[in-house]
């Protein structure tokens, strides 16, 4: 039975109007479901949420738009997490999957000058990492496009946007994906590492891509008891 992480204790900055007054923070976790940026995979959705909700956290599906090019799925999810900040959420995670793993990544990573759009922490499961490699063509194709030079691959890879200041990252893929080798995993490991940014990484020896919550799924399953306790450990960091 999972236990409840409930709401940290730290306190946060009252709203406009209540100075010297202070409130619980508050994390929301924001789920962008797979599908190659040309669906949202069902399965990495809104049962996400539910599971999530068992923990005791506030969580939501944001559907990213499709069909189209950078940057317009990153800048709507900005939009998202500036709305979600200004309804009361300080903390916000994003856990995203496949290709809403990419896009959780990128703003996650994505520098910027509005403070309203920082992320905390970012889970990504069996997530497509490398513009820069010839796995998962179509999603980099619908991105990206057909001409895409290699300076734009490069700077929508997410090996490439690490720095020292980014925010912790929770890493989970199976080494049997075919549609997304773990190699994504690995690169974004290896530059996470290189910068010193605390994260933790699972490869399950067995399992197909587009797992989810890989209910069933022999030793993949288990990544959602170890992403619980990552979780827990992030939410109630100051």
């Amino acid at each position: 039975m999972s236990i409840p992480l409930g709401i940290p204790p730290e306190a946060a900055p009252a709203p406009p109007g209540q100075a010297g007054r202070m409130r619980p923070a508050t994390t929301h976790l924001i789920v962008l479901p797979g599908g190659g940026y040309a669906s949202h995979a069902p399965h990495e959705a809104e049962p996400v949420v539910a599971w999530l909700s068992t923990l005791g956290l506030s969580a939501s599906v944001f559907r990213y738009p499709l069909h189209v090019r950078h940057p317009a799925p990153l800048t709507a999810l900005q939009a998202e997490i500036r709305r979600r900040r200004d309804q009361g959420a300080d903390r916000i995670g994003l856990i995203g999957f496949s290709a809403g793993g990419h896009l959780a990544g990128l703003a996650a990573l994505a520098p910027g000058d509005d403070p309203r759009e920082s992320v905390q922490f970012a889970v990504l499961g069996y997530a497509i990492t490398s513009m820069e490699t010839d796995t998962y063509r179509p999603a980099r194709l619908i991105l990206l496009g057909e001409d895409a030079s290699p300076h734009l691959r490069r700077r929508t890879s997410l090996d490439a946007l690490v720095t020292e200041a980014s925010p912790p990252f929770f890493l989970w893929h199976t080494a049997e994906d075919i549609y997304v080798p773990p190699e994504h995993t690995y690169r974004l490991a290896s530059a996470l590492a290189a910068h010193e940014v605390p994260h933790t990484v699972h490869v399950f020896a067995h399992g197909p891509h587009s797992l989810g919550l890989a209910e069933g799924a022999g030793q993949a399953s288990v990544w959602t008891k170890l992403a619980q306790s990552w979780i827990a450990e992030q939410v109630r960091m100051p």
